[in-house]
């Protein structure tokens, strides 16, 4: 058993009525972890801006606190002062400034270029009123033209005003630990959380990691491309090897987890419960 840091959970905005009501039963389930916070994200050039919403007031109604994603794409100033004056009156404390991808045939990313200009934005606008979170990327960006790129883009959203950051999803802990040794090198200071992303899909894992240039070490991927469609052995598999990666977070001195649910309870409540988040499971 770890000891135990702060959890978080991330989910995206349903788009239906039966996904509303699916996503309330998963979040249920997931509260027994007791997360410190939860995020919904923000679809691109800001399509699910009302669902992201709609989410984030729901879960605030259950008693959780909520951090809306918001990004550069699709955002200008005008909209975004009020937007940050609706989160205010709503009781959002906390938010997840990001660049944002460019939609297909999207004409350009606006009054806003890079995600410390949103950053740098909400500070000047609201003071200490937020709770910042920013993205870092302990494997690269897969925009960034090289890792010294990226680390300055990444401190350039730490003196913009950002409060913390949460890691791409990764499945390689040396890589995180590496990232925040680099980061604390050139004085960004800010707490640095880990994104997890449980395994319960072979080809799903290794689509979203190719696509957003996470790292999956070959062993995992071999294994995983073994067990063919054997979902049982694929989501033990996963299970066990995301299990002991938190172990080793935790262990290296992680600050928190934040888990990419993908609106989906089994797997992160058995890794929380192995890590020893909320009630044995029987």
């Amino acid at each position: 058993m770890s000891a135990r840091v702060p959890i978080s959970f991330e989910f995206f905005p349903p788009k239906t009525p039966e996904g509303v009501t699916k996503l309330a039963a998963v979040r249920r389930e997931l509260y027994a972890l007791k997360p410190q916070f939860c995020s919904v994200t923000y679809g691109a050039g800001g399509s699910t801006r009302e669902g992201t919403f709609q989410a984030i007031e729901a879960i605030l109604a259950e008693g959780c606190e909520g951090a809306p994603h918001v990004s550069c794409i699709g955002t200008g100033r005008a909209a975004l002062r009020e937007m940050l004056l609706r989160f205010d009156a709503a009781g959002i404390r906390r938010i997840v400034a990001l660049r944002g991808d460019l939609p297909s045939g999207y004409g350009g990313f606006g009054e806003f270029r890079y995600a410390s200009d949103l950053v740098a934005f909400v500070r000047a606008e609201t003071g200490a009123r937020f709770h910042i979170e920013v993205a870092a990327y302990p494997e690269m960006h897969p925009q960034a033209r090289s890792p010294e790129d990226d680390l300055r883009a990444y401190l350039a959203k730490v003196r913009a005003g950002a409060s913390s950051a949460i890691t791409q999803m990764l499945f390689n802990a040396d890589a995180y630990f590496r990232f925040v040794d680099e980061a604390r090198a050139i004085g960004a200071e800010i707490p640095i959380v880990p994104g997890i992303m449980p395994i319960v899909n072979a080809s799903g894992i290794l689509r979203f990691a190719e696509n957003c240039g996470a790292d999956i070490p070959r062993w995992m991927r071999l294994r995983l491309q073994g067990y063919g469609d054997d979902s049982a052995s694929i989501r033990a598999f996963g299970v066990d090897v995301i299990t002991r990666l938190c172990e080793q977070l935790i262990a290296g001195g992680a600050p928190g987890l934040h888990f990419y649910t993908l609106n989906q309870s089994p797997a992160t409540l058995e890794i929380g419960r192995r890590l020893g988040y909320g009630p044995a499971a029987r």
